[in-house]
């Protein structure tokens, strides 16, 4: 068995490499640094062209790329013929896909083909060792995959000692995304894509697509107000949203918040929602729970805003603000207005 880690590329509407991918070769540069392995990327779509200049500032060292006008847009029985295939020559050990719509449905039935197990929405990714008391047997440098697990309550590390490739999802957002200070050109590989994929593999086709601008994007946002359920209600969220014009930020909430109608699905963050890493977030109403700070516990400052002064977020926050939203945010409106002309 090869100790190769294969980053599968997902293409984006605009043909470029998706965000997560790239987050996902920067961390298995490390990965493979450590196991003293090849980093491999695989990129199926049309028109790849710019894709080995895009990876190349993340340590890959092979890109395995397929290339046919009739892989663009998405489809998942060529997408999981060919990666699967890939996979196999190449005897892959590690796998990483994005937690994305498309890496949600290509990974599982690449692990399903392959006979291999799958950890879903892993928060961290480490390499170890595992001993089995009753073989007297150890295991060397297996993948740790680490995700919240009983509702966020525990953390679960996940290890697959049997059956390789071993296989993870990460959500975007979750691992850094660290450029080389130079570029390694990777060798590309290109593949007869006639050779993976057979014509019952296109026996569903796209007939339209409907193609709309993402309205709501939260996750490059420098300064992030935040709300949760503690907020009180979607009137109240207009304050938030006060103050997010004001500072030229975007508005976040809780899952609790979202569920309650308070804000857009698309505004959520956390465990179940998007990661980020913003240099100021200011939690306001959030109770602070680990399925909400998994997704912005890296924010380099935290305010927090919150009447109860015993709620877990002040734990991780670097300021403590005390009182309801309906009194401090207007404060806080009003002061940065006087003081900021």
């Amino acid at each position: 068995m090869s100790k190769n880690i294969f980053v599968y590329c997902e293409i984006t509407e605009e043909g470029h490499v998706a965000d997560v991918s790239l987050e996902l070769c920067s961390r298995g540069y490390k990965l493979a640094k450590e196991l003293g392995v090849e980093l491999n990327a695989i990129a199926i779509g049309n028109n790849l062209n710019n894709v080995a200049d895009e990876v190349s500032a993340f340590g890959v060292n092979n890109l395995y790329l397929t290339e046919d006008e009739k892989l663009f847009p998405y489809l998942n029985m060529p997408h999981s013929n060919i990666v699967s295939k890939i996979l196999k020559e190449q005897k892959a050990d590690i796998v990483l896909f994005g937690a994305t719509s498309i890496g949600r449905d290509l990974a599982p039935r690449v692990a399903s083909t392959l006979k291999c197990g799958l950890t879903a929405d892993c928060t961290s990714l480490e390499i170890g060792d595992h001993y089995v008391k009753k073989t007297d047997t150890t295991y060397k440098n297996l993948l740790y995959q680490i995700r919240p697990a009983f509702g966020g309550n525990i953390v679960a590390t996940i290890i697959n000692p049997d059956m390789h490739p071993q296989m993870a999802t990460v959500r975007e957002g979750v691992m850094k995304l660290e450029p080389l200070r130079k570029k390694i050109k990777p060798e590309v590989i290109k593949l007869d894509v006639n050779k993976y994929v057979s014509k019952s593999d296109f026996a569903i086709s796209i007939i339209d697509r409907q193609i709309e601008a993402q309205k709501i994007n939260i996750k490059g946002a420098q300064i992030i107000i935040a709300g949760g359920y503690g907020v009180g209600s979607k009137k109240n969220f207009g304050l938030l949203n006060q103050l997010a014009e004001l500072l030229g930020g975007e508005v976040g909430a809780s899952r609790a918040a979202v569920d309650a109608g308070y804000a857009e699905h698309e505004r959520q963050i956390g465990q179940t929602g998007v990661t980020v890493r913003p240099k100021l977030y200011i939690a306001c109403g959030i109770s602070g729970a680990v399925q909400h700070t998994a997704g912005m516990d890296q924010s380099a400052q935290v305010i927090s805003i919150n009447i109860d002064e015993e709620a877990p977020i002040s734990n991780i926050a670097d300021y403590n603000i005390i009182g309801t939203i309906e009194s401090v945010i207007p404060k806080m409106i009003k002061y940065y207005r006087k003081n900021s002309k």
